[in-house]
Formats: structure tokens, C-alpha cells, sequence
């Protein structure tokens, strides 16, 4: 009986995610605000149900009562998010909101169904980044010194970043990480807020040039350190904001050549890289040592399927660092490649509205600050999905939101709320606005008033 209730459940699992898929895409496209409201109370049905079957599912294999405890928590945590954003913020984006749950909520069943002490220690991290999250919409609106901090931005992330390098140990071949917080995730913030700060003042030559050294220091420590992922991440946000604030090609044309030559160098300089290279282009040559964790990842994701093994059907640990850097691979084995296209999809909705509040913000500043939040966000996703699907060298970063790692999550939530109250700001200029149109319409409409009363 378990068995066939674990068969169904995963297509039920599957139609709920692709239902919910098609309202992220539907609801930004849906203009009539009482409609609009009806989709999102929808998308929260959907995670609902989707959460309460894979949990039950994970319970019937295991008979876990920690995972009925861990469910409910889990529930808790996301009412509590959902009643104070709505209380403190309405004019938040909800979309925004619902698709944050939605992906912790994969991270979640996936990290429960492989370690629930993991799943665990990954809840209380982003409930404490929810929490201090909820402020960061007001500091954004308030705190409008932010822009004036340009070198204090750099000066704290160029040294945060050296001390890891000085002081940290290898893991996995690159330093990553002191005192258990892998600070590179947090400078993915100051890093942003250091090039808007700079570039929405002036957008000159030497603008450029003092970006770039900054930007090729944060860049070059990151190689130094083997932590080739967060490299290439800053390194697309510096690319992105550059052409973006200067609207000049040659930049861009200027950034890829020398990225392309930095690769190369590094290609020879460190046997590090030459290993990842060597995994991706042909993991069978050297199955036994740095081609494994590719192979495994091939293997889970053709078991999968296009619907997938079932929650705690198939063998997502044989793959290493499965719950950090190959999620990805045990989603698509359980649950599906259909479900893991959703999920990108998910991911690509998210992207979307960041670029789509981006562009509507009137300020440079906290303009380029969302664009340069949505590049890295992106490239991340990219990064970890190509990298364990073999489209790509692996570069050991997480999925946002859904693998585990505390300092990820907790950034990754920091952002989303810095995108949010940039949100809230549009919103506030946009009803700015609209009330100003409405009483120069007014003027207008008393003046012709007045005149024609004269004329009678």
C-alpha cells in the first residue's frame, strides 16, 4: 500500500509544480488586482499541498516522528513570513514571496528526505534571515546614506575576502569559508551595492577604470582562493552593471576578452581548475577520482526520468556533497526531469521580475543595485544546474534556496528582501506619480472651469 501511495504521490507532486509554474509566468501577465490576489492565494494552495505530500510520503518510508515535527515547523516558519509581510509591508510583491517559499520548500523535502538534522539546521538559518529580512525593506526606504558608502562597500569586502584566503583551511580544494560563515556570499551584497554606489554617480573613463580595479581585486583574491564559482559570479555582475551604466559594447566586448583570458591562465596556473576541466570534458576517463561526483550526477538524472524514482526511491547519496552542490541531481532522480524543468523555470520567473522591477525604478542607484542582485542570482542558478548536468565545468556553488548551506540561504534571503524594498520604493514613486498627474489634471480641469465661467 505504501509503495502505490509513493507511485501516485509523485505525479500529484509533479502536477502541482507545473500548475504552480504557469501561475508565476500567468500572474505577472494578470492586470485585474482582485484576479491577481485570487492566483496568489492559489500558488499558496499549491505549496501547501505539495508540502503536506512529499512529507507524508517521507514519513510512510522512514516512520520518522521527526519529520512530522520538522513539517510543522516548517509550516509555522512559512505563515509567520507570509502574515508579517503582509501586516508590514502591502505593497510587497507577494509573487516574489510565494516563489521564495516554493523553492525553499523543494530544499526542504529534498534535505529531509536525505538528512533531517541538515533540514534542520537549514529551517532555523532562514528563519533567522527572515527575520532580520523583514527590516530591510525600511533601511532601504530610510537610510538613504547607503549611496554615499562607495569605498566602505569595497574596503570590507576586499578584506574579508584577503582574511579568507590568509587564513582559512581547504575544503574540497578551495578556501572557502572561516568560522563555519563562507563570507564571499555576503560580499556578494557589498560588492553590488560598491559598483552602484560608484557608477550611478558618474559613468566616465576613470569611473570605469576605478570599478574595474576594485572589481579585478575582489575577482583575482576569489581565483587565489580556488573558489572559481563566486569568481565567475562577481565577474558577470561587474560585466552586467559596466555595460548597463556606461551603455557601451566595447566594455562588454572589453570584460569577455579578459575573463576569457583570465580563464585561461588560470587553466594552466592551477591544477585545481585543470581537474574540473578534465571532469567535465570527460568524467569516464577519470571516473575513480575527479570524475566521480559528475558521473553519479549523470547516472541520478538518467535514472530519474522524466517523472522520477519517488521520494525515497532512488540513491541520491551515492552522489558527494549532494545536499550542497549536486541537489539538483537528486531532485531530478525522485522527483523528475519534468519537475526540474518547473523548478528552472521557478528560478527564471524569479529572475525575470527582478529585471522587470530593475526597469522601472527611476533612481540609478537602487536601479543597478537590482540589476546587479539579479545577475548573480542567475549566474548562480546557471552555474549549479549546468554544472551537474555536465553543460559546464562544475564550480562548487549551491542552488539559491534550495541547497543546503547557511551562508548561502542567509544571503540569498538578504537579497530578496533588498529586491523587495526596491519593489515597495517603485511602488511609492509610481503612486507618487500618479497623484501628481491626478491634481495637475485637476489644475487643468479647474483653470478651463474658471475660464469658461469668465466667458458666460
Amino acid at each position: 500500500m505504501i509503495n502505490v501511495i509513493v507511485e501516485l504521490s509523485k505525479y500529484l507532486i509533479l502536477t502541482l509544480m507545473i500548475i504552480y509554474t504557469f501561475h508565476c509566468f500567468y500572474t505577472v501577465r494578470q492586470q485585474d488586482e482582485i484576479e491577481r490576489n485570487e492566483l496568489l492565494r492559489q500558488q499558496l494552495v499549491l505549496i501547501f499541498f505539495m508540502d503536506f505530500t512529499a512529507f507524508l510520503v517521507i514519513y510512510l518510508k522512514t516512520f520518522n516522528f521527526q519529520v512530522i515535527v520538522f513539517y510543522l515547523e516548517m509550516m509555522v516558519f512559512f505563515a509567520a513570513v507570509q502574515i508579517l509581510y503582509r501586516i508590514f509591508y502591502k505593497k510587497a510583491s507577494l509573487l516574489l514571496l510565494n516563489n521564495m517559499c516554493m523553492l525553499l520548500s523543494v530544499g526542504f523535502i529534498m534535505l529531509c528526505r536525505l538528512d533531517i538534522a541538515t533540514a534542520t539546521k537549514q529551517l532555523v538559518i532562514a528563519a533567522a534571515a527572515s527575520g532580520i529580512a523583514l527590516i530591510i525593506p525600511v533601511m532601504i526606504r530610510k537610510m538613504k546614506f547607503l549611496r554615499r558608502l562607495t569605498w566602505l562597500y569595497a574596503g570590507v569586502g576586499v578584506i574579508l575576502l584577503a582574511a579568507v584566503f590568509l587564513l582559512a583551511r581547504t575544503s574540497y580544494g578551495a578556501k572557502l569559508s572561516l568560522m563555519g560563515i563562507q563570507p564571499s556570499e555576503v560580499i556578494k551584497i557589498t560588492f553590488v551595492f560598491f559598483m552602484a554606489s560608484l557608477l550611478s554617480r558618474a559613468n566616465d573613463f576613470r569611473t570605469v577604470v576605478l570599478v574595474t580595479v576594485v572589481a579585478a581585486l575582489h575577482v583575482g583574491i576569489l581565483v587565489l582562493s580556488r573558489d572559481l564559482g563566486s569568481a565567475v559570479i562577481f565577474f558577470a555582475a561587474y560585466l552586467v552593471m559596466i555595460y548597463v551604466s556606461t551603455k557601451k559594447p566595447q566594455y562588454l566586448g572589453l570584460g569577455l576578452a579578459g575573463g576569457s583570458l583570465g580563464a585561461v591562465v588560470a587553466y594552466f596556473l592551477f591544477g585545481h581548475v585543470r581537474q574540473r576541466v578534465s571532469a567535465w570534458s570527460d568524467p569516464m576517463a577519470v571516473y575513480q577520482n575527479e570524475g566521480y561526483q559528475i558521473v553519479q550526477s549523470l547516472f541520478a538524472i538518467g535514472t530519474g526520468s522524466w517523472f522520477g524514482m519517488g521520494l525515497c526511491q532512488g540513491s541520491p547519496e551515492a552522489i558527494p556533497v549532494v545536499k550542497n552542490d549536486f541537489i539538483f541531481s537528486a531532485i531530478c532522480e525522485e522527483l523528475g526531469g519534468i519537475f526540474a524543468i518547473c523548478l528552472i523555470l521557478v528560478c527564471m520567473s524569479f529572475f525575470l521580475m527582478i529585471v522587470n522591477i530593475a526597469l522601472r525604478i527611476k533612481n540609478p542607484f537602487y536601479k543597478l543595485i537590482a540589476l546587479g542582485l539579479g545577475t548573480e542570482y542567475a549566474f548562480q542558478v546557471i552555474l549549479t544546474i549546468g554544472g551537474a548536468t555536465k553543460f559546464i565545468p562544475m564550480t562548487g556553488v549551491t542552488l539559491p534556496l534550495v541547497s543546503y548551506g547557511g551562508s548561502s540561504v542567509m544571503s540569498t534571503i538578504l537579497m530578496l528582501a533588498i529586491i523587495q524594498g526596491l519593489y515597495i520604493l517603485r511602488e511609492d514613486e509610481d503612486e507618487e506619480f500618479e497623484r501628481r498627474r491626478k491634481e495637475a489634471a485637476q489644475r487643468i480641469r479647474a483653470r478651463e472651469e474658471a475660464r469658461r465661467a469668465r466667458e458666460i
